[in-house]
Formats: C-alpha cells, sequence, structure tokens
C-alpha cells in the first residue's frame, strides 16, 4: 500500500499530468483537497473508490484515512492544487507517514506561478532584464513568514515577484514594493488561473490597487510585480543566435533541428 501525493495543477482539469491521472485511475481511496481541487479530476476515480473531502479534515483525520486504508492494503491518492513543493502542507502529512511507516510517493504538478504567467501571455525570465523568479507570501493566520524572507528583501534584488495568498493585503504589499521597483513598474493580479472564471487584472504597480478595487477578487488570486510582465526592450537569448557554437551545432550548422 502507498499513499501517492500528487499536484493536481493550477485549475484547469486537464492540467494535471499523465502520471497524476493515472495514478488517480487506479487508486480505491481519494482524499482531495476539495476547495482548490477540481472536481472533473474525481471523474477518473475507479468505480466504487472512496472518495474524501479533506478541506474540513485535520491532519489526525487525514491520518486516520491514511492509517484505515494502510490496513486494507488499499492505495491512495493524495490530491493538492498545484504543485506540491510548495505550500501545499504535504511536509507535515509526511512526517506523519514516516512515523506510521507507510510508503508514499510524490507526483509534481503544473504550479500556479506557471499558470498565471501563462494567463499573462509573457516569459518571466527575459535577458539582462530579469533572471529570476521568488515565491512568496505574505504573513498570514496559519503561518508567519521567517525572519529574513520580507518583500523588502526580495524587492532590492529586482527579481520578478509571485506573491501567493496575499491579495487580501494587496494594498500593503504595494506600498512594500513601489520604494524598489517604481510605481511604474507592470504588475498584475490573477484570479483562479486556468479555470473557467480566470480574472486577469493588469496595470502599473502603483495603479493595482485602484484596478483591483474596480474589479473586486479575493482569495485563489496570484500578485505578479516585474519588469518582464511589461514590454521590455530586451536581447536575444544566444540560445537560437546562428553563431552561437554550442554541442549540438557544428561551424557554420543552419539545421531546422534542435
Amino acid at each position: 500500500m502507498t499513499v501517492h501525493f500528487i499536484g493536481a495543477g493550477p485549475g484547469a482539469p486537464d492540467l494535471i499530468t499523465l502520471r497524476g491521472r493515472d495514478l488517480v485511475a487506479r487508486c480505491p481511496v481519494c482524499l482531495y483537497a476539495g476547495s482548490l481541487v477540481p472536481r472533473e479530476i474525481l471523474d477518473v476515480c475507479p468505480p466504487g473508490a472512496r472518495i474524501v473531502n479533506t478541506a474540513a479534515l485535520s491532519l489526525e483525520d487525514i491520518g486516520a484515512a491514511f492509517l484505515e486504508a494502510h490496513e486494507r492494503g488499499e492505495d491512495v491518492a493524495r490530491l493538492h492544487s498545484g504543485d506540491l513543493s510548495v505550500w501545499s502542507a504535504m511536509g507535515e502529512q509526511i512526517r506523519l507517514l514516516r512515523s506510521l511507516d507507510i510508503p508514499f510517493t510524490i507526483t509534481p504538478g503544473v504550479p500556479s506561478f506557471a499558470a498565471a504567467a501563462a494567463a499573462l501571455g509573457c516569459e518571466l525570465t527575459l535577458p539582462e532584464v530579469a533572471q529570476s523568479v521568488v515565491l512568496t507570501r505574505t504573513s498570514g493566520r496559519a503561518s508567519g513568514m521567517p525572519e529574513g524572507e520580507s518583500l523588502a528583501n526580495f524587492a532590492r534584488t529586482g527579481a520578478v515577484l509571485a506573491v501567493h495568498l496575499s491579495v487580501h493585503a494587496l494594498a500593503r504589499v504595494v506600498d512594500e514594493l513601489i520604494p524598489h521597483y517604481g510605481a511604474d513598474c507592470p504588475a498584475a493580479v490573477v484570479y483562479r488561473a486556468s479555470w473557467s472564471d480566470e480574472q486577469v487584472i493588469r496595470g502599473t504597480l502603483g495603479a493595482l490597487v485602484a484596478e483591483v478595487a474596480a474589479h473586486p477578487v479575493e482569495r485563489t488570486a496570484l500578485i505578479m510585480v516585474g519588469r518582464t510582465l511589461g514590454d521590455p526592450a530586451f536581447r536575444n537569448s544566444a540560445l537560437y543566435d546562428g553563431e552561437y557554437q554550442r554541442r549540438f551545432r557544428t561551424p557554420g550548422w543552419r539545421g531546422t533541428g534542435e
């Protein structure tokens, strides 16, 4: 028996990976985060599968479900939204499984910041504009921020910021970032990226609060800030430069493959 942690993707049911979908299709037990995982994914569960919405459960309740499945010898598909590597609460479940000597696997998913970038129609890293993306959040009731991981500290680098779980504190986020990025820096709030009711609100950092006030959103929204979100001047990368020599090319190469 194995518990399979599966990143269900940012929202669109067809953005789950093939591996994740196949695991869901063969596991007789499925635990899913009901507030964020689209129910269409559950349609691939096998007939008679035991399906549990964990939105209202405690860690102890989830552990009891794992233990019951373990005693029955039934594999579990444990679905979380987005990708499991950030803000998934998987860490404490893994610790619990290890204490119970229950094996597990992890199948990554499409993260929300990638879906937001797709909705914005941009590449987040452009040559000589930005080469780093910081995934962060503000302090909340569930979890505070470690000392040193402040928005101001990240903003000093000039990296693109993807600020999660913080749209309720948008005005504070903007106030902290303007001194470092400037009021004219491109910014956006992407609500429910890849869902059918996706909403994209674009503007400058200085105008973003007013833009969102005119089109209110709450929860399930990502704040994006950085020069690459606009239309900056940038040089082409060397990757497809005909004069750039790399191991797949010979001098004078003009082929069509990569």
